[in-house]
């Protein structure tokens, strides 16, 4: 089996309502969706996550190299992409553009042998997953002191067991809001919040000392990713949990989270930190470390799909309790046009639980009449083009 070509789409949606998290607005939802052919007539998906324009041009710039290679060959081509454009491209844009093509490699590895990728990797730990809710951003209008709470409590209604509070727009406020959602949901449900390295360490281990009382399952990303010393210090200082991760790349990347002891819970992105390849090696390293990790997602159904296989694989993070703590999901609840309606049958959580996909490869299949109406215009100006920012 050769590949024979290989399509990349950008997609991009507006949204009924901007959102914010701590650095930026949300106007619109963009994805990168790859698509890899091969002349068996098996076709992989993959999806990089970052600004979608710039994701794309780096997987056309690769795609040469793929044509005639065998998809089996996973490792081998994930190795020599990597290798040939190590000079410049040890994190960002290139592990993200490589991270799609290694989960689309994936998928069709697992339709050529009949067979989802979880058990490809090894056979699964698990085939349902516990979720929790990401949402609970800013709003353009109203008081976040009520909304928050109230979609906070909406979440519980809902089913999950646990929910995540976008925080870094002071620290006063935060810990108000906090306080706010903490008694909306009550004492039996999970409270995590998220900075997005909106704070240094100063300013982090301030609030996390003032939300400690909260019952905090953990306090992501308090201080930008280089400063894995800020790291050291807020997890030094407080009781909660710190996390973080998911604009960090690679093995080696987390080699340097994982041997400095910055964090208690890594979260890389399967779409960003070098596909299913290399997070299941990131995922060995931190079992190793005994560090825990609960992948970071932000994407399409392609997206949510490839994170489910490979937590189909991950170690408990209990490995000898009989009653072993499982890696906990990621469900974006915000608006996402695109994210659902790219697949025939979405993926959905009943009572905050999601199955892992069963059928052969990510176990999807794509509406391509959705990558036609979603499809985002190559000729867009120059401030349409800016992709929004991670989340």
């Amino acid at each position: 089996m050769k590949i024979t070509n290989l399509h990349t789409h950008v997609l991009e949606a507006a949204l009924a309502e901007p959102f914010a998290y701590s650095r930026a607005w949300y106007g619109t939802r963009m994805a990168m969706i790859v698509e890899i052919e091969t002349d068996a007539g098996i076709t992989g998906w993959g999806e990089c996550y970052g600004p979608a324009w710039m994701t794309e041009a780096v997987v056309k710039n690769i795609a040469p190299w793929l044509i005639g290679a065998d998809p089996l060959q996973s490792e081998v081509i994930w190795q020599d992409i990597y290798a040939r454009f190590r000079d410049h491209g040890q994190k960002g844009l290139l592990i993200e553009g490589l991270s799609g093509i290694d989960i689309a490699l994936w998928d069709i590895k697992g339709k050529h042998f009949g067979a989802p990728v979880h058990q490809l990797m090894g056979g699964p730990l698990r085939t349902e997953v516990q979720a929790y809710a990401t949402g609970l951003y800013r709003r353009a209008s109203g008081d976040p002191f009520r909304y928050l709470p109230e979609e906070a409590a909406g979440y519980v209604a809902e089913g999950f067991k646990a929910v995540k509070l976008k925080v870094g727009f002071g620290v006063a406020e935060d810990a108000a809001i906090t306080r706010a959602v903490r008694e909306a949901i009550g004492p039996d449900v999970a409270l995590m919040v998220d900075a997005n390295h909106a704070y240094d360490a100063v300013a982090a281990i301030k609030l996390g000392r003032m939300i400690e009382p909260f019952d905090i399952g953990w306090f992501e990303e308090p201080v930008p990713p280089e400063d894995l010393a800020g790291y050291r210090a807020v997890r030094s200082a407080l009781s909660i949990p710190i996390a973080g991760g998911e604009c960090e790349f690679t093995r080696f990347g987390f080699r340097e989270v994982l041997t400095s002891g910055a964090m208690d819970i890594i979260q890389p992105d399967t779409c960003a930190a070098g596909g299913l390849s290399e997070c299941k090696k990131i995922a060995d390293m931190a079992a190793a470390f005994g560090v825990r990790y609960n992948p970071h997602v932000w994407g399409t159904g392609i997206g949510l799909a490839a994170s489910l296989q490979l937590m189909a694989v991950l170690p408990t993070h209990t490995p000898t309790s009989l009653a072993p703590a499982h890696p906990i999901f990621e469900f974006d609840r915000t608006e996402h046009p695109i994210r659902q309606a790219i697949l025939q049958e979405p993926i959905e959580h009943t009572g905050g639980t999601v199955r892992v996909p069963q059928g052969p490869g990510l176990g999807i299949e794509i509406d391509r009449q959705a990558l036609t109406r979603f499809k985002a215009g190559s000729d867009a100006p120059a401030g349409r083009r800016r992709a929004p920012p991670s989340h």
